[in-house]
């Protein structure tokens, strides 16, 4: 047998350097391994660094489990989730311990979950309040997203600095390395920007390179609803599930992914997100309070949603899926929002997000630079708006109309928005955007056990193969805010651990 001829070895190859990625090799790290940790990238951080920033904790693992379960319904293993939920519960004194590196300041905040099945108020968030000398907008500023993600990693940077774990920036994995005749995974070809280098894992290949929302070609085969546009980054091409298919990988949850709806410009690389409201739970509609001031309607001028869904910036998205096999169209794909002239005023409805060095673009507080830049259309009156959507002034008039009804009696028959989220759109000027689909995450990918080895199409794990965060995330149906970022958190630390323990090629059985 040909003998494999490597140029670097090292124990534990993590592909991807975001929350999972970064969390995965401090705790190989930590468990004896030497780790080599890869990124594509000039920067690291993925998307994750454009986060919010919350860590979904929990106070009880045991009815933690029951909430994921039900939210899950079925599409994810029981032992996952209970890892999962268990991992969730540790959080906090996991951080606590992570912010000692720089004397980050961490700071819980009660939030029960989204919905109101079984378990949802043992949750709550972990945020990092401060830290000192920290300026996210300075040290990042490649980056639009909330402070609360960038101080996340930077505290996950400044441990992997500390520990002076080998990272290699620009660097893209080209193929994974196995055996002769099997798929046990011994390596990776890793392209630096000066070489191409097989490297030797002697334990395992860990990937942590995120889901396909720049993957064009992916997104049309496993969704539905076309096109939808991805709002952070163009790093995230599906590299790490190619690849486990290319070993047999087993697939689950490629059509569930995080979105909402929003903004498109040319002149911009990434679809814009509209601007998120406060989240309410269903049964407590008196809770959402924050006026929105828009309306979403189809291409032809009719509103067909609750535009503020209790979790806004996952689930609004679904409704734009309608098909009519009629007219062979998505009616709902583009969709325009439509405000008034206090709307206008209120707040920004635009907020770009971007982990991107070359792409700049910041949304005017008072969305006048939109209307200049041809963003945002104005018109004095309906039926001229109307006009410049190409559609019925008579159908958007009566929208208006209705909706107007609507608010002055503060119930939505039509689609049940919250009353405290209701405004009137009658004082001109009248202002529309045109909006699509928008993807912030996937959670689609290669399938994985409790110890986050990637399970192959026999049910079995393919031998030191593990796949983390959202990489195939163990999210399968309803998504929990902040529930990838806990989910990278956890995944990072099983993987990691899990990794370690693995004898070295050649020294004994890989359990």
């Amino acid at each position: 047998m040909v003998q494999e001829q490597f140029d670097d070895t090292y124990d534990i190859i993590v592909v991807g350097y975001g929350y999972s990625g970064g969390i995965a090799a401090i705790e190989a790290h930590d468990a004896g391994a030497r780790v080599l940790l890869v990124d594509k990238m000039q920067f690291p951080g993925g998307i994750s660094v454009c986060s919010y920033g919350a860590m979904r904790s929990a106070h009880n693992a045991g009815q933690a489990f029951k909430y994921l379960k039900a939210t899950n319904g079925g599409r994810t293993s029981e032992p996952v989730l209970r890892a999962l939920a268990t991992g969730m519960s540790q959080i906090e004194p996991y951080m606590r311990k992570l912010a000692k590196v720089n004397g980050a300041i961490i700071n819980p905040r009660e939030k029960v979950a989204n919905y109101p099945f079984e378990g949802y108020d043992t949750f709550y968030q972990t945020l990092i309040e401060e830290i000192p000398n920290f300026d996210p907008d300075g040290y990042y500023p490649h980056v639009r997203g909330a402070p609360g993600g960038a101080k996340v990693f930077k505290t996950l940077e400044d441990n992997v600095e500390q520990r002076d774990i080998d990272v290699w920036l620009e660097a893209p994995v080209k193929e994974l390395i196995t055996t002769s005749g099997s798929n046990e995974v011994i390596g990776a070809v890793v392209a630096r920007k000066d070489c191409v280098r097989r490297v030797k894992a002697d334990k395992a290949v860990i990937l942590a390179c995120g889901g396909f929302e720049a993957n064009e070609e992916m997104k049309r085969q496993y969704w539905q609803m076309s096109p939808v546009f991805a709002a952070t980054n163009s790093s995230n091409t599906g590299d790490g599930i190619k690849m486990a298919q290319g070993l047999g990988a087993r697939l689950w949850h490629m059509w569930h992914y995080h979105g909402s709806y929003g903004f498109v410009y040319d002149q911009y690389p990434y679809a814009i997100r509209m601007k998120r409201l406060p989240d309410w739970i269903p049964g407590r509609e008196l809770t959402a309070v924050v006026q929105m001031t828009w309306i979403v309607v189809d291409k032809y001028g009719r509103r067909y949603m609750n535009e503020n869904p209790p979790y806004t910036q996952d689930t609004s998205h679904r409704p734009m899926e309608h098909f009519d096999p009629v007219k062979q169209e998505y009616p709902r794909i583009p969709s325009f929002v439509i405000f008034d002239e206090v709307g206008r005023r209120r707040y920004r409805v635009g907020a770009p997000t971007r982990n991107d060095p070359d792409a700049h673009y910041d949304w005017s507080t008072d969305n006048l630079q939109e209307i200049e830049n041809g963003i945002i259309k104005k018109a004095n009156s309906v039926a001229e708006l109307a006009e410049q959507l190409d559609m019925s002034s008579d159908i958007l008039e009566a929208t208006l109309e209705r909706w107007n009804q609507l608010c002055a009696i503060k119930t939505d028959q039509d689609f049940g928005r919250p009353p405290g989220t209701m405004m009137k759109i009658q004082r001109p000027p009248f202002y529309a955007g045109q909006v699509w689909p928008v993807v912030s995450n996937t959670q689609g990918g290669p399938e994985h056990d409790e110890f986050q080895r990637v399970i192959d199409v026999e049910d079995n794990p393919i031998p030191r193969l593990y796949a983390v965060g959202e990489c195939g995330s163990a999210w399968g149906h309803l998504y929990m805010s902040g529930g990838n970022l806990a989910e990278c958190l956890v995944s990072g630390q099983i993987a990691g651990q899990h990794a370690a323990k693995l004898a070295a090629q050649g020294q004994g059985n890989e359990d």
